[in-house]
């Protein structure tokens, strides 16, 4: 079987549970993409699972606004 490439998708990643659960599934080797609405947290959560060898992504958005 191939390797498959581990991607979660992670609201609220930049403070909380949800910056947590980004940098435990950066260490179980997962592409995380970070989402929220405040860029400068998501990046310095990036910074950190990054820095543990992990793969991300930083979506800037607000799930309650459609656009």
């Amino acid at each position: 079987m191939a390797n498959l490439m581990k991607v979660a998708i992670v609201t609220g990643a930049g403070t909380g549970v949800g910056r947590a659960v980004t940098l435990a599934l950066s260490r179980k080797n997962y592409t995380v993409v970070l989402a929220g609405r405040r860029q400068n947290l998501l990046k310095e959560t990036a910074k950190v699972a990054e820095g543990w060898g992990g793969n991300t992504l930083v979506v800037p958005s607000d799930v309650a606004n459609p656009e």
